[in-house]
C-alpha cells in the first residue's frame, strides 16, 4: 500500500497523512477503468456542438476529449471508444479545424495520426500533412506578443500556452507517421520559442500569455491559471512519450517537466485538488477538476515511466483521482469544469465541458499503470 500524503496550500513541506485521518482507498484498476468508461459514454452521447465557436467537432474542445478517448480504447476491451473515434475522423474527412495557422485547430490532428499509426490509411494523414507542408513553407515570425493592436495575427504562433497541447503533439505525430524530420524540428524549436516567452524560471510555471505578465493576484503573487499550466504538461508528455529514449531533446524536456512537477505539488490543496489560480487558492476556492485532472496525468506519468520518485508523487497523483472519481455523477457526467476562459475565475461547480472529460480520462490511464 502506498503512504498517503496531505498536502498544506502553497506549502513546500509535505507532510504525512496522521493515524487520526483514514488514508484514501487504493483504486482498483478494473475500478478506474469501469469509472473512465461511464465519463466517457456520457461525455460521447451528449456531445458538444457549439462553444463559444469552438465546440465544433473538429474543434479544441472536443480534440482534447478526443485524446482522452484515444487513451482509454487502449484501455477497454471494447471497441465502441475507438470506433466512436473512427466515426469522428469520418465525419470530419480527416480535415483539420478551419484556420491555418492556429494551434487550436491542429489539436484534433493528434487523434487522426494516432488512428493513421494503427491502420495506416493514408486518408488519415493527407490532409494534416497537406496543412502542416503549408505552414512549413509559409512560415511566420516569432513575435508572441498577445496584444492584439501590435500584434493582430498573433494567434497564428503559439503565443498562449495553451497552444503547447493543441499543436506540438500533433506535429511530433505526423513525424513519427512520415519520418520526415520538419515536422519534429517544427515541433521542438517552437516549443522553445513559446517557453522562453512565457515561462517564469523562478516560479516554473507558465503565464497564459503576455497579457497577464503584470497582472497580480489578491495576495500579490503573479497570475498563474491552473488549466494553463495543465495543458503545457499534458502537451510535453504528449511530445515526450514520441521521442525516442535515446533523443536528444528528451532531457532538455524532461528538465521542464521534473521543474513544473516540483512547482505543482506543493499547489495541491489538502482535498487533492488544484484551484483555478495555482498560487492564491484562498482567492479561488472552488474545487476545479480540469486543470487537476491535468495534473493527475502528469504526475502519475512521471512515476510510471521513472521520471519522478514514487514519493511523494504516487501519493499525490492517487490523492487527485480520489478526489476527481468523487466528481463524475452516477450517470458519467463530470463536474467542477471551469468553462472556456484563460485566467482563474468562479463558476458553477456543476459546469462540465469536454475537455475536463479528456483531461479525466488521460489521469485514468495513468492511474490504472500506477496501481496494477
Amino acid at each position: 500500500m502506498i503512504r498517503r500524503l496531505l498536502l498544506l496550500p502553497a506549502a513546500s513541506a509535505l507532510l504525512l497523512v496522521s493515524p487520526g485521518r483514514a488514508a484514501p482507498a487504493e483504486p482498483s484498476s478494473a475500478g478506474v477503468l469501469a469509472l473512465m468508461e461511464r465519463a466517457a459514454d456520457w461525455q460521447l452521447a451528449h456531445p458538444r456542438s457549439d462553444i463559444k465557436g469552438e465546440g465544433k467537432p473538429d474543434g479544441w474542445v472536443n480534440a482534447a476529449f478526443y485524446a482522452g478517448v484515444m487513451a482509454l480504447a487502449r484501455d477497454s476491451a471494447s471497441p465502441r471508444f475507438h470506433d466512436a473515434m473512427v466515426k469522428m475522423g469520418e465525419e470530419n474527412k480527416w480535415q483539420p479545424a478551419a484556420r491555418i495557422y492556429h494551434a487550436d485547430d491542429h489539436a484534433v490532428s493528434q487523434t487522426y495520426l494516432e488512428l493513421y499509426l494503427q491502420h495506416r490509411d493514408p486518408r488519415m494523414l493527407a490532409p494534416t500533412q497537406e496543412r502542416f507542408d503549408y505552414i512549413l513553407a509559409h512560415p511566420k515570425d516569432d513575435n508572441l506578443d498577445f496584444d492584439k493592436a501590435k500584434n493582430p495575427d498573433r494567434l497564428d504562433r503559439w503565443s498562449w500556452c495553451d497552444a503547447l497541447f493543441m499543436a506540438p503533439p500533433a506535429w511530433v505525430r505526423l513525424w513519427q507517421a512520415t519520418g520526415r524530420q520538419a515536422y519534429l524540428d517544427f515541433a521542438l524549436t517552437k516549443w522553445w520559442v513559446t517557453s522562453d516567452f512565457l515561462y517564469d524560471k523562478e516560479e516554473h510555471l507558465y503565464f497564459r500569455d503576455s497579457s497577464i505578465f503584470d497582472k497580480r493576484e489578491k495576495n500579490g503573487r503573479k497570475v498563474f491559471w491552473s488549466r494553463g499550466n495543465g495543458w503545457v504538461m499534458a502537451g510535453l508528455i504528449r511530445v515526450v512519450e514520441r521521442l525516442p529514449a535515446d533523443h536528444p531533446a528528451r532531457a532538455r524536456l524532461l528538465q521542464q517537466f521534473r521543474e513544473m512537477a516540483a512547482k505543482i505539488i506543493t499547489c495541491q490543496q489538502p482535498d487533492g485538488l488544484w484551484r483555478a489560480s495555482l498560487l492564491d487558492a484562498a482567492a479561488y476556492p472552488m474545487q476545479e477538476s480540469s486543470g487537476s485532472g491535468f495534473y493527475c496525468y502528469a504526475l502519475a506519468w512521471g512515476v510510471n515511466e521513472g521520471i519522478l520518485p514514487r514519493e511523494p508523487y504516487a501519493a499525490a497523483a492517487l490523492n487527485a483521482w480520489q478526489a476527481l472519481a468523487g466528481f463524475v455523477t452516477p450517470e458519467g457526467r463530470l463536474t467542477h469544469v471551469q468553462p472556456i476562459g484563460f485566467t482563474p475565475v468562479t463558476f458553477d461547480e456543476n459546469s462540465t465541458e469536454p475537455f475536463g472529460v479528456g483531461a479525466f480520462l488521460l489521469a485514468g490511464s495513468e492511474i490504472r499503470r500506477l496501481v496494477r
